[in-house]
């Protein structure tokens, strides 16, 4: 499973854990009073405090019309009584014959803002009447915020087919980076090392690079060949130190671009197209001639050498 599956599931099961005894003690209320709406208001209104950063609460029925008001923390919105809620998103999957179900990330109607709702199954002498749901905006899912993505990992994405198709009437065609290649990789190492660029994009086939500056991650520079072998344009970028917190050294970014060069060279079919490297989380990226795309740990790439690619049928 994905670090990004793992995040999702950690706050989903930390929401249903904060949720799930509440709402099941809700449902046995509401259930007494399931065909007086007056009553369903008044016991949702009462108990909405019990379900922990709730805003919104009401009930509906199997066709999906909805029978209760609208039950906020602080009111009732008696306007949303007889509503059919049948498109909604949370409609669309399987619906819990019993206990609760999240829904996958929705934007609310009402609040306009993104939410999950947390659908709660009613049941009367055992069958299945309708249902209590109850909406949680995303910055109120109570799992660890500081859940992390875990470590990168190699990620290998084929290209588009038509491209791969045509991998083998097709050379690489000299550019003018290529031309320059010693020049605009020396001119990449110094701006990385001392000058505050961390992440960087070269583009070999069409010529150009593109920088991520630390003073402003926001934006991005794009530089063609003669800006970037002009060796003033250092002056465009203040002096900055190595940041420490960088996964990349000095010497492995010296390596990394060799290896750059050695991919670009190394066939006339398959080759490199574009590459880049971040110094802050240690990944490249790096897209071939058949338009397949790896990203990757810097010491991982590292570690291998040029029969490793020549000798992988998919690149």
């Amino acid at each position: 499973m994905s670090a990004v599956k793992q995040i999702i599931l950690a706050k989903k099961d930390a929401l249903a854990g904060a949720i799930g005894k509440p709402l099941s003690e809700l449902a046995k209320q509401c259930a007494q009073v399931w065909q007086d709406p007056d009553a369903l208001d008044r016991v949702l209104l009462e108990h909405i405090a019990d379900i922990t950063n709730c805003e919104f609460l009401y009930t509906w029925d199997l066709d999906g019309r909805e029978i209760s008001s609208l039950i906020m923390p602080d009111g009732v919105n008696r306007g949303w009584r007889g509503r059919d809620l049948s498109e909604r998103p949370y409609l669309k999957n399987n619906l819990p014959f019993k206990g609760i179900m999240l829904s996958s990330v929705y934007h609310s109607q009402f609040s306009n803002r993104e939410c999950v709702t947390a659908l709660q199954a009613v049941r009367q002498n055992k069958n299945l009447v309708g249902f209590i749901a109850a909406d949680f905006s995303l910055d109120k899912l109570n799992a660890d915020e500081n859940a992390s993505m875990g470590q990168p990992q190699w990620q290998q994405f084929k290209g588009d087919p038509a491209v791969r198709g045509q991998l083998f009437m097709q050379q690489r065609v000299q550019s003018r980076l290529d031309e320059h290649i010693d020049s605009v990789h020396e001119t990449v190492y110094d701006l990385m090392t001392e000058h505050g660029i961390f992440h960087c994009k070269i583009h070999f086939s069409s010529g150009r690079c593109s920088f991520w500056d630390m003073d402003d991650p926001y934006s991005y520079h794009i530089h063609g060949v003669e800006e970037i072998i002009d060796p003033d344009i250092v002056l465009a970028y203040p002096l900055h130190p190595y940041p420490e917190r960088a996964k990349v050294t000095p010497q492995q970014l010296r390596d990394v671009l060799q290896e750059f060069k050695a991919l670009r060279f190394v066939d006339e079919t398959i080759y490199l197209r574009s590459a880049s490297v971040n110094i802050m989380n240690g990944m490249l990226g790096l897209t071939f001639s058949c338009d397949g795309s790896h990203y990757m740990p810097v010491e991982e790439f590292l570690a291998k050498n040029l029969s490793f690619w020549l000798g992988t049928n998919e690149i």
